[in-house]
């Protein structure tokens, strides 16, 4: 079909937007992960740095697409181990031990989320360490060139997911070409409103490395054949950010209460 068809076809829109949804709700780990490197950053280097993160983003979701052939074969076993998981239910194993290169990617860039959010968490709660030793050690390890080299890895496993689930809901490339330009677009939009406001609000970077935590748990299940419904996860994600608005709404309003009781 060509693109003019495709232009005036109703399913191809509804997939368009469908799969921009899609590819949004995928792109909220990546830009998390983004807004909280770059904050690490000194203030004049943290908004091109994200800008850089998410066109690096934008290339390698391109050039995946432009090797479709080479990304569905990513997904076909390159060797398995000789055991199983205990069989489930429906008396098949709860885990898979044939891994293909996307299984191995999934486990490699879940446990670099582990650890990354592990880290970043003992670097938040740790009291030992006075803060001036803490600003020059954050300073030392999150410079402009080691917060892009993380920020690649971390594209390269969320593309990889990314033009998979466009893999599986459309046939058509322009499709998947243009909500891969949109999806981008909004992050590069959105990268600077919540880089800010998870700067501004301390609470929400524990959170926000708590949902790191969490997806790069997903990833190593997923990796190991261990599927987990995204509603799910995303779902949690939601009702947390509900909690926390929440706090922050009661945090707000704490003071002038206790103003008009002065008064």
């Amino acid at each position: 079909m060509d693109i003019a068809a495709l232009v005036t076809d109703p399913a191809a829109w509804a997939a368009l937007v469908t799969l921009v949804v899609m590819e949004v709700v995928l792109g909220i780990d990546n830009l998390i992960f983004i807004s909280i490197l770059s904050n690490k950053l000194p203030e004049h280097q943290r908004a091109s740095t994200r800008r850089i993160g998410i066109a690096l983003a934008l290339i390698m979701r391109l050039a995946l697409l432009s090797t479709l052939a080479f990304i569905v074969g990513l997904t076909q076993p390159v060797f398995s181990l000789p055991w199983q998981g205990p069989l489930g239910a429906h008396g098949e194993p709860s885990f898979d031990l044939a891994f293909s290169w996307r299984d191995l990617i999934l486990i490699a860039g879940g446990l670099f989320l582990v650890w990354k959010a592990t880290t970043e968490i003992h670097e938040k709660v740790d009291t030992r360490e006075t803060h001036g030793v803490m600003d020059t050690k954050s300073k030392v390890i999150s410079n402009v060139g080691a917060a892009i080299f993380q920020i690649i890895l971390l594209d390269l496993v969320f593309s990889i997911d990314s033009i998979l689930t466009a893999v599986g809901m459309t046939d058509h490339l322009p499709i998947m070409i243009a909500a891969v330009v949109i999806t981008v677009g909004i992050m590069l939009v959105a990268a600077d409103p919540l880089a800010n406001f998870i700067n501004n609000n301390p609470t929400v970077v524990m959170l926000a490395l708590g949902f790191l935590l969490m997806i790069g748990a997903v990833l190593i299940a997923d990796g190991f054949g261990v599927h987990v419904p995204k509603g799910y996860i995303y779902a949690a994600m939601a009702f947390s950010a509900g909690v926390e608005a929440l706090n922050m709404l009661a945090r707000r309003k704490k003071p002038s209460v206790e103003d008009k009781v002065l008064h």
